[in-house]
């Protein structure tokens, strides 16, 4: 909602009238907003460069729905975004932005006019100069809000930092690569436009956070799962140079793995243009359509059919400019941002939404053959199942270290040859909520432990989603409190200072040669060389199929 601060422009009123007129609204403005600025600090209505925004709070004060790109709308529908349209009066920053159009999985509004971002803020002036964590949510780049009740910033910003979260397009409304779309762009590129709202909210953050009392020379962004990908791919995105300093990636998925092209087949994959022409050749007749009507069109969701294996799913792409060449090829060439780095994963990731098609040993060996053709007597070997019952089990195990856990060794490795604040984890607690469904230390889990909002989930207020079940001591305790206390100041120390390490905190060595790690379960410790057999084995795996990558082209 935007209060505005003169009459109508029709209106025929003498000078004096408008004077008065301006001063009542004013006057009532500041009343209305008195409770939102009360006790110290920060003044609750802060000036942005597209207009004044108003919050609320106290100690905290909370901006929500701030616009930081236009609404992509109509003919801005598939366009990379454009600065917001300033607004005269005051924006009541008090609800989040519209959710982006995604599959109904998530409660709360969505729409197309969703690229906004919210701000919590403890600062005491706009001349405090904080440390700002900007967060990126996860989904597979298809579902997501940073409305998730999660990713709530109250308590992070309370140990002394400026925090973030942003929206950005998903689905094919943020990653359809089209020749018509190619042929509307001067540098002959389509897609990737998810990743350039997240471009545009950083260099909102470096325009504005300021007036928060934020550092624009102090920026960590941090993310999982399609956020934590998303932050990897930020360090190689030339675009996004300078807009932040330290990166923290949560369960990034294939960062080392197959990547789709604009317009080759690469890994067999069919080339992003070619999958994007099925949903029609005329992109003024697709801009037209409904939101409902383009969503009908969506193919299933990934995980279920082998969609995603062929690159039949709308996900970044490598396009030559936003990202330049295949991230594999960039992070080891030392073609990225050389910025500090805490990357990790969680210890069962591979049980996501059920895990892998397993449950025999029968099914174990043809899921091998399917997944690592020419490779699956190895892997059998590594991740061993002597019977039925420990068939999904290690099929779940194979999953983490191939998705998750080797693409993240990977970019630890190539970032802490240019930095060496580079620091790896893994988090193994299994709570109750873990051990109630069986998926163990699962993908997502850690998040509420990062953001000390216990005993939420990001897939629904507590552990409601995954059954019909009080939460009690068997399901978080005084550890999972303890832990979280931990993980969280981890977090923070580094944004502060480029280092998890600080004043009360477990002594976190740096990955360095001997690929250290920080263990974040029952016990925090350290170790060493995670899991190197079986990522090795990943590794030589993945380089067998980047040896020969392109099999057609399509241009």
């Amino acid at each position: 909602m935007i209060y505005e601060l003169t009459p109508p422009a029709t209106q025929r009123a003498p000078i004096c009238v408008i004077i008065l007129f301006m001063k009542l609204i004013a006057a009532l403005l500041l009343v209305a907003v008195s409770g939102l600025a009360a006790g110290p600090g920060l003044d609750t209505i802060v000036k942005t460069d597209s207009g004044w925004v108003a919050g609320y709070g106290t100690n905290i004060h909370v901006y929500k729905g701030i616009p930081y790109a236009a609404p992509p709308t109509g003919d801005l529908r598939w366009k990379p975004p454009q600065p917001p349209k300033a607004w005269k009066g005051i924006l009541m920053a008090n609800h989040y932005p519209n959710m982006c159009p995604q599959m109904p999985l998530i409660p709360g509004p969505q729409g197309e006019d969703c690229l906004g971002l919210n701000v919590w803020t403890p600062a005491h002036s706009a001349s405090d100069k904080l440390p700002v964590m900007v967060w990126i949510h996860g989904g597979g780049f298809q579902i997501g809000a940073s409305s998730q009740s999660a990713y709530d910033g109250e308590p992070l910003t309370s140990q002394g930092v400026v925090l973030v979260s942003i929206n950005y397009r998903l689905g094919v409304f943020g990653f359809l690569a089209h020749p018509g779309l190619n042929q509307e762009s001067p540098r002959g590129v389509s897609g990737n436009y998810g990743l350039l709202d997240m471009v545009a909210a950083l260099e909102w953050v470096h325009r504005n956070i300021a007036a928060f009392g934020g550092d624009p020379g102090n920026v960590t962004i941090f993310g999982e799962s399609a956020g934590g990908t998303a932050v990897c791919l930020l360090m190689v995105v030339p675009q996004a140079e300078g807009l932040f300093q330290k990166v923290i990636s949560e369960s990034a998925a294939w960062m080392f793995g197959p990547i789709s092209h604009l317009k080759e087949s690469w890994y067999k994959r069919v080339p992003m243009t070619e999958f994007g022409q099925k949903l029609g050749t005329d992109i003024a007749g697709l801009r037209a359509r409904s939101v409902a009507d383009i969503m009908k069109s969506m193919p299933p969701p990934m995980g279920r059919n082998d969609a995603a294996d062929k690159g039949e799913a709308y996900m970044p792409v490598v396009d030559g400019y936003v990202l330049p060449d295949d991230p594999a090829r960039l992070f080891a060439e030392g073609k990225f941002h050389h910025v500090a780095l805490i990357a990790g994963t969680n210890a069962d990731e591979g049980t996501l939404m059920g895990g892998p098609p397993v449950r025999n040993l029968e099914q174990y060996r043809k899921w091998a053959t399917q997944k690592f053709p020419g490779h699956e007597s190895k892997l059998l070997a590594l991740y061993q199942a002597a019977s039925d019952a420990e068939a999904h089990a290690a099929a779940a195990k194979a999953s983490t270290d191939a998705v998750f856990l080797y693409g993240t060794r990977e970019v630890l490795r190539a970032a802490a040859k240019a930095n060496p604040n580079a620091f790896q984890y893994e988090f193994t607690r299994v709570n109750g909520v873990g051990r109630r469904i069986g998926w163990g230390a699962f993908h997502a889990s850690e998040i509420p432990y990062v953001f000390e909002t216990l005993p939420d989930s990001v897939y629904g207020t507590g552990p409601i989603f995954f059954g019909d079940f009080s939460i009690d001591a068997d399901t978080y305790n005084d550890q999972d409190g303890r832990l979280s206390s931990a993980m969280s100041a981890a977090w923070v120390a580094f944004a502060k200072s480029g280092s998890p390490n600080g004043a009360g905190l477990a002594t976190w060595p740096r990955f360095g040669e001997q690929e250290s790690f920080m263990d974040f379960g029952d016990k925090i410790a350290t170790g060493r060389a995670l899991r190197k057999e079986q990522i090795d084995f990943m590794s030589e795996f993945n380089d067998g199929l980047r040896g020969h990558p392109v099999a057609t082209a399509s241009r």
